[in-house]
């Protein structure tokens, strides 16, 4: 997954260029610099690196990005709260405090917090028209989001694979789309699960009202046509004149964009999301997380750092203080139309094509993902990774292994070597060289094994044993130093092994030259102490 494009700056230092970038959450980084170094400070308060060396020319930028991004926040989020199944106030309830908490604790200067739409799919579903509920949720959820944060459970989410990233994303897609025909097209008392209301539309098509499909269709088509505008516009510069930027920023806002992809710290991110929805449950907020669209359109703007956030949140603030009362007046055909045009992009239609080209298997969770989608969310991500896991245990439970035939039979395993594929390994390398007449010496080639527990460690000594029962050698050869180690200090009886493949097959044909590292159990060699004091 490659990083989004970085936004055009003038003199950005490295502590501004890294935001958006990619960064570490590995655990041993939280643990090597003290609590309270100023590198520890600056990975929870992101502000802290950027902050300092704040300038003009950045404050211009941070300006029409943010109010680009506020153009595309307000109607969306009235939008999104039809899809929540909640009044459309409480979209913009969920828009604001995100700008200004992601300030301080955002990792990327280009993602922006808020109502999105298959989040505001998932939280119709828990809620049942009940704004309480969802506020609730929000509450609850931030909480679990905090709580990971701290506990640095962020690496949790790589064992989401991306084809049941898509599955559920283009699910959701079909599903958030076709639920606003209805409202495109006027149509009343339709319900809300997929299959029913797929239906009902096509049972009630008739008593389409005109006006709400025209006005619909030509809002559809007013985004459509400002979206080909801004494909075909060039990307912001710092350089050009404030009303070229600001006109390009209102195309931005009147359309979305493309998915970005970020490699940011998860743990960070989890604490800024978990935060936003702890303190937006106390202005109504439903749960909230990283807008696609949304961020693209602050990434094309320019912006250079989260200070953008606050000229959104700003601007939420006062249409909330002022446009309330004309929400009422709001078409929900128009909504519709937003909605649809949003989520549209987010239907992948070059996945299944790409992972039949490049890994079929792959195809699995993703179908499974996505047609389970459509009875329930939240049964089809759970269904699709459990899948993506089943499918990861099996290779490691099974692992390629690559055989050699020759004077000597050389075995190497394609990949790791854990509990699960210890059988596995020796049922392969007996039926190849015990269960074979004469019996056959064999060469174990570990240079893809990087680690190995003690049910791999006493598998191979029964392997050993076996082979001096039956008058042959096993024999190691590519052992990397943390796997040696282990296999010294269990001091297995008649473990030998070589620095070469060559020096290997030397000894087993008896030939002069080759001798194992660790020929006499008596003598312990200075090298082999030197592993175990390690």
């Amino acid at each position: 997954m490659s990083p989004a494009p970085p936004s055009p700056t003038v003199g950005m230092p490295s502590s501004v260029t890294a935001l958006g970038q990619a960064r570490s959450s590995g655990p041993g980084m939280a643990s090597s610099a003290c609590c309270c170094s100023p590198a520890a400070v600056q990975r929870r308060l992101p502000i802290m690196a950027w902050l300092p060396n704040y300038s003009l020319q950045w404050l211009k930028m941070d300006f029409i990005a943010g109010l680009s991004v506020g153009l595309t926040a307000i109607p969306q989020a009235l939008a999104y709260a039809e899809v929540a199944g909640l009044p459309p106030q409480y979209g913009l309830y969920s828009a604001f405090v995100g700008c200004f908490v992601y300030f301080f604790l955002g990792t990327s200067r280009d993602v922006t917090l808020g109502p999105t739409a298959i989040m505001s799919l998932l939280v119709s579903f828990y809620t049942f028209h009940e704004p309480a509920y969802a506020v609730l949720l929000a509450f609850l959820s931030g909480c679990i989001q905090l709580a990971m944060g701290v506990l640095h459970l962020g690496f949790l989410l790589d064992f989401i694979s991306c084809p049941v990233i898509k599955g559920f994303t283009s699910a959701a897609t079909v599903t958030i789309g076709f639920g606003q025909i209805k409202n495109l097209l006027g149509l009343q008392n339709i319900p809300r699960q997929f299959f029913l209301q797929v239906y009902h539309t096509f049972l009630r098509i008739a008593e389409t009202r005109v006006g709400d499909a025209v006005l619909g269709l030509v809002c559809m088509l007013l985004l459509l046509v400002l979206k080909l505008m801004r494909d075909h516009m060039p990307p912001v510069h710092p350089e050009m004149p404030l009303g070229v930027r600001l006109s390009h920023g209102l195309v931005w806002s009147a359309t979305t964009a493309s998915q970005n992809n970020y490699r940011i710290d998860a743990n960070q991110e989890l604490l800024a999301i978990g935060l936003t929805n702890v303190l937006g449950s106390f202005v109504s907020s439903y749960p909230v997380t990283g807008s696609f669209g949304r961020t693209a359109v602050n990434s094309q703007s320019g912006v250079c750092t989260p200070a953008g956030g606050l000229v959104t949140g700003v601007l939420v603030l006062l249409s909330l203080g002022y446009l309330t009362s004309l929400f009422y007046y709001i078409p929900k055909s128009a909504l519709a139309a937003i909605i649809i045009m949003a989520v549209a992009p987010l239907f992948d239609t070059k996945i299944f094509r790409t992972l039949w080209r490049v890994k079929r298997l792959d195809l699995l969770p993703l179908c499974v993902t996505f047609l389970l989608c459509f009875w329930e969310v939240q049964y089809g991500i759970l269904a699709g990774a459990l899948v993506s896991l089943l499918m990861l245990l099996h290779s490691a439970a099974r692992p390629e292994t690559k055989v050699s035939e020759g004077p000597v039979l050389v075995l190497q395993p394609a990949s790791g070597l854990s509990f699960p594929a210890m059988e596995a390994l020796r049922e392969e390398i007996l039926s190849r060289a015990l269960e074979v007449s004469p019996p056959r010496c064999l060469v174990l080639e570990c240079t893809h094994v990087c680690s190995i527990d003690y049910t791999v460690v006493l598998g191979l000594g029964e392997l050993l044993q076996d082979f001096q029962k039956q008058g042959v050698a096993l024999v190691f050869v590519g052992l990397q130093v943390p796997v040696l180690r282990v296999l010294l200090s269990a001091d297995l009886k008649g473990f030998q092994y070589f620095s070469t493949l060559e020096e290997a097959e030397k000894h087993l044909r008896q030939e002069p030259g080759a001798q194992p590292c660790n020929i006499r159990e008596d003598a312990v060699p200075d090298h082999k102490v030197a592993l175990l004091e390690a």
